[in-house]
């Protein structure tokens, strides 16, 4: 059914940059706001990132506003998180989340960011 699968992370040094990607399937991913999660160890899940169905509108987290920009293709059935400057702060697993299937959360993403 719903299947959420997160792409692009990885190990970046501060400053750098990582475009994370979500495919979705499963659900009519068009008309679902979408939203990017992440959780570093020991912390609590932080929403980062919400963008409506058509992409028109976006939502950040202040920790995050000016650096990450959320986006989608609904044609692909993917949204993506563009990271710029990256702070170690950063370092997480991000998720990909819709609140049409409010229980389920994929593997997710690990973006490290250290020198």
């Amino acid at each position: 059914q719903v299947q959420l699968v997160e792409s692009g992370g990885g190990l970046v040094q501060p400053g750098g940059s990582l475009r994370l990607s979500c495919a979705a399937s499963g659900f009519t991913f068009s008309r679902n706001t979408m939203n990017w999660y992440r959780q570093a160890p020991g912390k609590e899940r932080e929403l980062v990132a919400t963008i409506s169905t058509g992409g028109g509108a976006t939502n950040y987290a202040d920790s995050v506003k000016g650096r990450f920009t959320i986006s989608r293709d609904n044609a692909k059935n993917t949204v993506y998180l563009q990271m710029n400057s990256l702070k170690p702060e950063d370092t997480a697993v991000y998720y990909c989340y819709t609140r049409a299937f409010p229980r389920y959360w994929g593997q997710g993403t690990q973006v490290t960011v250290s020198s």
